[in-house]
């Protein structure tokens, strides 16, 4: 169901006509909800608007999520305990500095919300962290974006196969973090025996 929903949404996007980028920045705010990555979206506004209105519409998009993930903290505190937990679980309590904040937006996996975590506790008050999360996600949002242009630009076989390429790594990332938290599991278990 939710595979289906985010192939068509993109169709629905191209096919709207002028309301086709206020469909866009509406897709970045429900991307959370139907699991897809930033990167995904903004590769599809770089295939729809192109590079330039791709990542404006990108940036518009993102900083607005960025937002709205500020004001559900602020409003719903088991959302932040829920991203408290995740945080004690990847980096365990090592504060990040905002420029490794902002070269972590960079990396096409990197968990959304959790970066805007980190840089809500970097700030002080709503202004700062609306400042630093429009410029946290500027590069991040040209950059992805530009990744749909060349799709487009590439000939057909070539594009097909970065495709493909792209699909083999992040599955491959995937496996790859399965079986690393398979084993630590297993450490952790025999750890326990001794």
């Amino acid at each position: 169901m939710i595979e289906q929903l985010s192939e068509s949404i993109p169709i629905y996007i191209e096919q709207s006509g002028v309301i086709a980028p206020i469909l866009f920045v509406l897709f970045h705010l429900i991307r959370p909800l139907l699991f897809l990555p930033v990167i995904f979206v903004c590769m599809v506004g770089g295939y729809l608007f192109g590079v330039i209105y791709g990542s404006i519409f990108s940036i518009i998009g993102l900083t607005l999520m960025c937002i709205i993930f500020y004001f559900i903290v602020r409003k719903f505190p088991n959302v932040l305990s829920r991203f408290e937990k995740m945080n004690n679980k990847m980096l365990k309590n090592r504060p990040l500095t905002m420029n490794q904040i902002m070269i972590l937006r960079m990396v096409p996996f990197a968990h959304f919300h959790l970066l805007s975590l980190y840089v809500m506790e970097q700030t002080n008050s709503f202004k700062e962290y609306a400042k630093y999360s429009f410029l946290g996600v500027i590069l991040p949002g040209v950059i992805f974006t530009s990744f749909g242009q060349m799709i487009i630009d590439l000939p057909l076989f070539y594009s097909i196969f970065l495709l493909l390429f792209l699909s083999v790594i992040f599955i491959g990332v995937r496996k790859r973090s399965i079986e690393k938290q398979k084993s630590i599991q297993w450490r952790k278990f025999f750890s326990v025996g001794e």
